[in-house]
């Protein structure tokens, strides 16, 4: 087959040449969107193309190009440092001077220029030199600078979806592989493989392509592809968007009370090469933000099952964090405590600095005795049902901010009967004329 033989990778031969050739990213491409019209009117603009990877960054910087007449100039930010932006200043400037052509510069991975460097492209992105388009699988709002963001229109493309990725696959196999062939169950586990990467689909049906040749076989099945492909590693970025969008996926989740959902996301995380220290953690905080009092063993089963992970280890801890993650998205929710704490927060922040009341104080010296520290403070015990109705806690002058509103949920719900029926003690105290 000409896999085997072409040194060309097969994902860059069936580079599309204009945009009808291009697969997937419709909602940016069909008629009307806002690239296709970008394209027809014959006016480039600067633009960040943000996505995942193999969904047709490069591809469409380079049609760009190609349908607006202009040099392209492609650097990678892994790669590339300040001298190659000067030099591609220079070439655009010679190419101006010379032709009058426009150059659109390319620059790949974007987000991992640093400041000054990005810095570097404004002037030249104002004047009308070039035009820049950015490629970045990062959030451009947390890794390209204000300034040139505000320069450039952000498009988020899509990860291909699995018919866009089989019409990808049937064009290969007919355009390059000589209309290689394979079993239903083979097609399917083979677009699985690729995760929504157009480039990572290429990269193995290239794979598998050489396997069938050696093997002299003109169709593909699953015994093939479990010999020709190593196991599926998903795409899975530990430092970027889909890692922060997969647990805030599994958080959700857990607060929705969807435990077939909350299961789901964790899996995927840990399929995916996710720390578990890490998601014990975050278990432990769903406990307390979204659980709270309304059912306090779940924080003690967060605790837990973080444990039995450090004793255990994977695969068998991952058990122990499944379990956690079930209880807390079928226990009674409360977010009462989360609220008081941040609404605590807030009032401590701005307020100033009150002092302890007397009778709060600690009175360890006969000076701090005879100055009144403690004097009159009640003691609870010493109370009917161990509670001094009337007393007062906060600062002097502080009004109760009640801050913690116990939900009727769970456990919570027992709690906010008590704190009723303890105010209507300080009612009844206060309205007597008792402390």
């Amino acid at each position: 087959m000409s896999a085997a033989s072409n040194a060309v990778p097969l994902a860059e031969r069936l580079r599309p040449h204009s945009l009808d050739e291009v697969i997937g990213q419709q909602h940016l491409l069909g008629p009307g969107k806002p690239l296709r019209v970008a394209f027809e009117s014959g006016q480039p603009h600067s633009m960040i193309l943000w996505g995942p990877p193999g969904v047709g960054k490069t591809t469409l910087a380079r049609l760009m190009a190609q349908g607006f007449h202009a040099d392209f100039i492609a650097l990678s930010a892994v790669l590339s440092g300040v001298k190659d932006i000067r030099e591609a200043v220079e070439r655009a400037q010679i190419t101006q001077a010379n032709s009058g052509r426009r150059t659109i510069l390319f620059v790949d991975e974007v987000h991992r220029f640093n400041k000054s460097q990005q810095d570097a492209f404004l002037p030249h992105v104002e004047s009308g030199l070039f035009t820049f388009i950015g490629a970045t699988t990062e959030n451009p709002s947390f890794e390209v600078n204000s300034a040139l963001l505000s320069r450039a229109a952000v498009y988020v493309l899509k990860s291909l979806s699995d018919p866009d990725l089989g019409a990808l696959l049937d064009r290969a196999c007919m355009q390059a592989l000589d209309g290689l062939r394979f079993t239903e169950e083979a097609r399917a586990i083979l677009v699985a493989s690729a995760d929504g990467d157009g480039r990572k689909l290429l990269n193995n049906l290239e794979i598998v392509a050489r396997a069938a040749q050696a093997a002299q076989q003109t169709e593909v099945d699953e015994a093939l592809l479990a010999t020709a492909l190593a196991e599926n590693l998903r795409r899975f970025d530990k430092g970027g968007d889909a890692f922060y969008d997969q647990i805030s996926a599994l958080h959700k989740s857990v607060r929705g009370s969807n435990p077939d959902a909350s299961l789901y996301w964790l899996v995927r995380m840990l399929d995916g090469g996710a720390d578990p220290r890490y998601l014990s953690r975050r278990i432990v905080r769903m406990a307390v933000e979204d659980i709270g009092l309304a059912d306090p063993r779940a924080l003690r089963l967060s605790l837990d099952a973080a444990e039995t992970y450090e004793r255990l280890g994977s695969p068998e801890g991952e058990l122990a964090l499944a379990e956690a993650v079930v209880y807390l998205a079928c226990a009674a929710k409360s977010n009462a405590v989360y609220n008081a704490y941040n609404a605590a927060r807030a009032f401590v922040a701005k307020d100033k600095s009150r002092p302890v009341p007397e009778h709060l104080r600690n009175a360890p010296t006969k000076l701090m005795k005879e100055l009144g520290y403690g004097k009159l403070y009640r003691y609870a015990h010493d109370e009917p049902d161990a509670y001094a109705a009337g007393e007062t806690y906060l600062p002097e002058g502080m009004r109760e901010p009640h801050w913690y509103q116990p939900t009727p949920r769970g456990l919570e719900g027992k709690i906010g009967e008590k704190l009723a029926y303890l105010a209507s003690l300080d009612r009844e105290a206060r309205k007597n004329g008792g402390k």
